[in-house]
């Protein structure tokens, strides 16, 4: 089939490479190169610099919705659209352009997690499996009929990146296999449960304090799901290696200093802190910064 493609990020490119082997991608269209890092230097989306390599015509209009670029991709006739982590909601008169309309490869399985972040607010929950979903693009929020779902375990210490990576082949597989039943015109859609759905919005930086008052899992779960940002914090200190123990003691209370970290009571549990980062420094042990700072076992932080 004749595809164009629209995704951004690390996790859309093994669709793109999967698609690529099997169809003729049109174009690929990602959004436009964004500023990042301390220098603030402009970083070309990893969907692009994927692109290019292989050879394919390549857009990242600032607009999705002017006529202007409706019109070019009407003159490609696509057969099929593909959006994977775009980064925006395509509007109807995109989405009717293909012959059989767009499918999308969300992180989650529909209809929990519709959103921006299924795969960081699932590991937020505490839930312990996790999947793919291939579903057909309608105008409301990963709202449409799906095509297939395939499900994983999420183990208990792994953080996003790790989860991504995964689902995003597991993800490009599926959609590769729901591609060629639509095109032999033998694909089965089934609508979402709508009752059932939950919402996965958007991750703000200030969701990565915490004070010790919420229970262990709950702050271990933030950091495996805020890894690499925004990570979690306190009184300016990103924790950059935890994990949760049984130990008991009032909220923000340092249980154990030793080597293999620092121990800080929760409001159910405790959390060792196995690293610690400073402001401006490097990823350095607990044990070392707790001494540095002058803390103390009984201390409440």
């Amino acid at each position: 089939m004749r595809i164009v493609f629209f995704g951004t990020p690390d996790f859309a490119v093994p669709s793109l490479d999967t698609l690529a082997r099997e169809h003729e991608i049109a174009l690929v269209v990602a959004q436009p190169d964004r500023p990042a890092g301390r220098g603030m230097k402009l970083h070309v989306p990893p969907v692009i610099e994927r692109a290019r390599e292989l050879g394919l015509l390549t857009a990242q209009p600032p607009k999705i919705r002017n006529a202007e670029f409706l019109e070019s991709i009407a003159q490609l006739a696509p057969d099929a659209g593909v959006v994977v982590a775009y980064g925006r909601i395509l509007p109807a008169a995109l989405l009717a352009i293909p012959k059989h309309g767009f499918f999308n490869v969300h992180g989650s399985i529909l209809p929990q997690y519709r959103g921006a972040a299924p795969i960081q607010r699932a590991i937020e929950a505490g839930e312990t499996v996790t999947g793919v979903t291939i579903m057909r693009v309608d105008e409301e929020l990963d709202h449409g009929p799906m095509l297939a779902i395939e499900t994983t375990e999420i183990g208990p210490d792994e953080r996003t990146p790790a989860l991504a990576q995964r689902l995003s082949h597991i993800g490009a597989d599926a959609l590769a296999r729901v591609l060629r039943d639509v095109e032999r015109g033998i694909a089965v859609e089934t609508p979402q449960d709508h009752a059932r759905a939950t919402i996965a919005p958007k991750i703000e930086k200030s969701e990565g304090e915490i004070t010790f008052a919420e229970p262990a899992r709950a702050i271990h779960a933030k950091f495996r799901a805020f890894d690499p940002w925004p990570g979690i914090s306190f009184e300016g200190l990103k924790i950059t290696l935890c994990h949760p123990e049984r130990s008991e003691g009032p909220p923000r209370t340092i249980l154990a200093i030793d080597d293999e970290g620092v121990v800080v009571a929760c409001g159910e549990g405790a959390i060792r802190m196995l690293e610690l980062q400073r402001p401006g420094k490097p990823r350095t042990p607990a044990a070392v910064v707790a001494r540095g700072l002058g803390w103390r076992v009984g201390d409440v932080l």
